[in-house]
This record gives structure tokens, sequence and C-alpha cells, in this order.
């Protein structure tokens, strides 16, 4: 639509070009003035004519003062017969000198040629607009199968990653540098009879780096790398897919050795056999395509393929085997020590204070990915701006891990007083809970500020990282869960739908333990299994492998671990109810409270008695 007003205004351009052009040549210059031919007579008559210049049946006549006149002859007959027939004599007329002027070239192309010209220069010009028109619609039809996929060059020092740019992911690091030395020297491999894989999968949650890592190999082979997404491929054409996917490895086998990256592979590379339009599906038709190219009849190209992908469990088995993506890297989020790198190469492109200490700021984000910790700097970057500071400290590093993790403060937010003494003795239970209850993470912040959908939160962090749980740390977890709504029913004698988020995490924690974890009296067994959407990529419903009976003992069993860390969450709310009122009331009165502020006053109601015990009485 645009280049089409952009053409029709260039044809209006040229047309109103033309016509000044036209007017100019046809209209007569404003400074002469026009005379009748009787007037021209009496003049000669006068003896005040000096010169006669004919142009056709124009006439320009200069005075012998000098003044410049025009006039009009008669076209069928000459200029001396029609002034004798004005009664000019012949001894006048000899006095004046007359010229005769022809037309000249231009004069007459505007004045003649050009009229007649116009109306075919239009036609030309729109049958120029059309035949272009439809010569771009066919090169769009022709190459419409052709690949999208980007190419890196290697020599681009600028876009170029390597492995120093990866923080972390040693074993990740070290599988694929086997693929960056057979790109380098592929005849040490050769020699052995060796082959490399053709194709290494990435998998990992979403925002670990799998992307970042493709690239670092592509810059440590100094190698083409070509990169496109799994949806890049699809479209609604059938074959269009197939079609993009053999120019795809048609150009990287041009530029071998050369890296083929597919972000996001599970959008074409899903299982097939779904029932869903058979063989002439667009997306199984894609998937063949590439299968044939990995690993078809051509199998000499030095083309290595890298996928990245969060769902393998919906990938095609035939994918997946020995010949294909038979390399799987597996990429989890960052530990500590590999959080604390990844902060120290964000922080080197943004001006820091010397004594920030981003080992605490790993420390208070256990689960966090790379793309989260990135994201945690910018957001800091972004409040040091605004606070019109120079240098971004440690304060502002601390409220970027709550707003990325919880979202902004929303401080604005009207509440009444009575709300405000519900939440905090609500986040007061929370925080109290958990800190005397042994298996529970320790508490380092307690709110009442609004943050995103929540009213207050109370932020609890482990010491370490940790890749198991422990049936205890399951139980002590549901009390601190119901502690919100057990405090607001002991002060309050009332609920509110405050703790709606708290019961839905604590019976998904108790229905997990009965029928995932095998933790309750109903054995080591795994009760129901979930069934997925292949082509929807969704959980539709969680299929039963058992009977009503079973599924009354499993809701019995789910209902008796909720009621019994009920129990003990109002036993030790009743025991400690002076640190729950101080708690309380320090809250109302400051807002937030951190964890040295939390931990001092705790110590100040300690007494010689430990810390409460689970009851293995209550355990199932």
């Amino acid at each position: 639509m645009k280049q089409l007003v952009k053409h029709i205004t260039t044809i209006l351009l040229v047309f109103l070009i033309i016509s000044g052009i036209f007017a100019l040549y046809s209209n007569p210059s404003p400074e002469e003035n026009e005379i009748a031919l009787n007037e021209v007579a009496q003049k000669i008559n006068s003896d005040e004519v000096a010169v006669i210049t004919v142009n056709e049946n124009k006439l320009k006549i200069e005075l012998k003062n000098g003044e410049k006149l025009i006039s009009q002859k008669e076209p069928e007959s000459g200029l001396t017969e029609s002034l004798k027939n004005y009664g000019v004599t012949d001894k006048s007329l000899q006095e004046v000198k007359i010229s005769i002027q022809e037309n000249a070239g231009i004069d007459f192309l505007v004045k003649t040629i050009l009229p007649i010209l116009i109306p075919f220069i239009f036609i030309g010009i729109f049958l120029w607009f059309i035949m272009r028109q439809a010569q771009r619609g066919n090169s769009q039809a022709l190459s419409f199968g052709n690949s999208r996929a980007k190419m890196q060059n290697p020599g681009d020092k600028k876009k170029r990653t390597t492995f120093k740019d990866v923080a972390g992911l040693k074993e990740a690091k070290t599988e694929l540098e086997e693929i960056v030395e057979f790109l380098r020297f592929p005849e040490k491999f050769e020699k052995m009879g060796a082959k490399i894989p053709r194709g290494t999968l990435l998998l990992g949650p979403p925002g670990c780096g799998k992307t970042l890592l493709a690239k670092a190999v592509a810059g440590e082979a100094n190698v083409p790398f070509f990169h496109i997404s799994g949806s890049e491929f699809v479209e609604m054409f059938v074959g269009v897919g197939a079609s993009r996917v053999r120019d795809l490895f048609k150009q990287a086998k041009k530029s071998a050795p050369s890296i083929v990256f597919i972000d996001e592979i599970d959008a074409v590379g899903r299982q097939r056999g779904s029932g869903l339009g058979g063989g002439h599906d667009e997306r199984e038709q894609t998937l063949n395509q590439i299968l044939v190219e990995m690993d078809g009849f051509d199998t000499g190209d030095n083309v290595i393929v890298i996928a990245a992908t969060n769902r393998p469990d919906v990938l095609d088995p035939a994918l997946l085997r020995p010949g294909r993506f038979d390399r799987h890297v597996v990429i989890d989020n960052p530990d500590i020590s590999e959080r604390k790198a990844i902060l120290e190469i964000h922080a080197l492109k943004k001006p820091t204070r010397k004594n920030i200490d981003l080992k605490t700021i790993a420390q208070r984000t256990p689960g966090f990915s790379g793309a989260d910790l990135m994201n945690l700097m910018n957001e800091a970057a972004i409040l040091t701006a605004r606070r019109n500071k120079k240098l971004i400290g440690m304060a502002e590093l601390t409220e970027s891990i709550e707003k990325v993790m919880l979202g902004p403060e929303r401080r604005s937010r009207i509440i009444s007083e009575k709300e405000k003494k519900i939440t905090a003795y609500h986040e007061a239970g929370h925080a109290l809970v958990a800190h005397f209850l042994p298996n529970a993470d320790p508490v380092h912040k307690i709110s009442i500020i609004s943050r995103g959908q929540a009213a207050g939160y109370t932020l609890k962090l482990p010491l370490e990282d940790k890749h198991f749980q422990t049936k205890k740390e399951f139980l002590d977890e549901l009390s601190v869960l119901l502690a919100g709504y057990a405090s607001e029913r002991l002060i309050f004698k009332d609920v509110t739908t405050g703790a709606s988020n708290d019961l839905k995490e604590a019976t998904k924690i108790a229905r997990n333990l009965v029928t995932r974890y095998g933790m309750s009296k109903l054995g080591l067994a795994v009760w129901g299994n979930k069934e997925e959407a292949i082509f929807l990529g969704k959980e539709i419903h969680e299929g039963r492998n058992y009977s009503e009976e079973m599924a009354a003992k499993i809701d019995q069993a789910v209902t008796r671990f909720i009621r019994k860390a009920q129990m003990k969450t109002i036993r030790l709310l009743k025991e400690k109810n002076k640190e729950l009122q101080a708690i309380a009331k320090i809250l109302l009165k400051k807002e937030t409270l951190e964890k040295e502020e939390f931990e001092a006053l705790m110590k100040k109601y300690e007494t010689s008695e430990e810390k409460p015990k689970s009851n293995p009485k209550s355990e199932e």
C-alpha cells in the first residue's frame, strides 16, 4: 500500500512539472502590451515603428522610443498585404525593418507536439507501473519458498560471541568443544574414522542461555552461522516449510563447514501421528524434510545442526535417534557461583559502586535464569537513572530482585486501615512460622507494601541451591503457607480472600505428596498420568489409572496433610502470640522489615526452649 501511494505521488508530481513548463511557454509575457493591427498601421505611418518581427501570425513591434508591443496579423494574408489594406504607404513601409522568425525546436515541441504526446506518456507510465507490480509479484511468488535464515559472518568481530562471553555452563561447554574442534580440524577425526554427531540438541528451561551458547560455538569455530526459528518454516501453504528447509541446507552446504541453529525446534518437531492433517499436514512435511536433510542420502557435508527447545518430551522420536540429534546437552539454571559470574559479566557494561557485593545478590536469586539476571541488572540501571544517581548500588540491586520476582511496588494503591492490619498479621504469621520451623527457608524480608497482585509478601530464600526436597521440608512448607490463613482466623476470628493463593499452593503440594512422590500411607505408587495434546502442547486432562475408591482415599490423604499442617501452625501461633503481635506492630509502623531487623526482634523473645520440631505422629 505504501509503495502504491509513493508511485501515484511521483506520477502526479511529473504531471505538475510538465503542465508548468507548458504553461510557461504558451502564455505571453505580461510585460508586453498587445495592440490591434490598425494601430500598428497608424504607428508606421507616423514613423514611430523601428522593427517588426514576424513569427507565424504573431507580431513583435519595437518602437523607436524603445517600447515593445505585440499584435496579431490576419492568418490568410501576408504582413505587407494586411498593412496596405489598413492604409500604410509604400514609403512608410520602407522605413520599417521587417524580419521573419521561424519556430525554435523547444517552442515547436512544447506548443505543437507535447500536447499530443502527454496522454500517451501517461498511458505508458501507467502500463509500466502495472507491469512492474506484476513482475514483483512473480518474483515474490518464486522466492516464497526461500529460507528465512539469517547468516552471521565469522569475519564480523563486533557480533562475534565466544565461550568467554558465556558464564558458567562448564559441562555444556566441554561437550560442545568437540564440535568446535571438529569444525576447525576435521582431518584429525577423519584419520581415526570418527564421525562427529550431525545434530546437537540443547535442552533447558527458558532463558538459561541455549541461544547464546549456540552463537558461542559458531564464534569459537569461526564458521558461518545460520540461525532461524522453528516457526519461520511453517506457512499457511503446504510445502513451503519443506522448500525452506531444502534452501536452508543448500545455503549451509555451500558455506560448509558451517553451523545451522534452529531455535524452538518443537514448533515443527512435535511428535507425528496425532491424527490431524495426515501426510498433508504442513508441519509434518517440514519435519520430514528436516529428517531427510540431517541423515538422508547425502551425509558427506560438514554441516552441523544445533537445535534448542525447552520441551524435549514432545519431540518426535525420529529426531532423537542416532544420526540426527543424538547428542543432548542439558543446560540447567545457574547455581550460586554461576549466577555470580553472570552478574559480573553484565556489570562490566554498567557503572557500579565499588562496594557492591554480587555474591550476596547471587545468594538472593536462587532459581533465576541467565535472562532473569540480565533483567535484574537492567532494572537496577533503570532505577539508578530514575533516582538521578551515577553509580548502581546495593540498594538498587536488592530492590530490583523483588521487582523481577514480584513486580513493581504499588504505593499508590489505597487500602483501608483495617485491610492494612489484616495484611500485617497475615504476613507476620508467614514469617513467624517460617522462622520457628526447622526445615523452612529463612526469612529475608517482610513487607505490607503491595507488589504486583500481592497485597504484601514474605520473602523466603534457601541458604543454598536445592535439587531435592525432603518430606519434612514439604510438611513445613505446608505449615508456612497456611500460616497467613491461621493468623487471620486467630486474631480477627474471621478469614479473607487474601489466603486464596496460599491455599492453592498448599493443596498442590499435598496432592503431589500423595500422587507423585509416594510420601503417604497409600504406598510407593504414582496415581494418575497427565496427558497432553501434541498439537497444542498443553495439558488437556489428567488420566486416571485408579478406581473411584482409590480416588476417595487420595482426597482423604490430601485433606489429612492440610489439616495436620493447619493444627501445627495454629498451635505454634498461639505459643508465639507475643512475637506475632510484635512483628505486626512494627509492620504497621514501618511497612517493611529486613532480615537483620527481624532476627534481632526474634532474639528478644528467645527462651531456653528449642525450636519446635515436627511431630512424627502428625506426619503421614
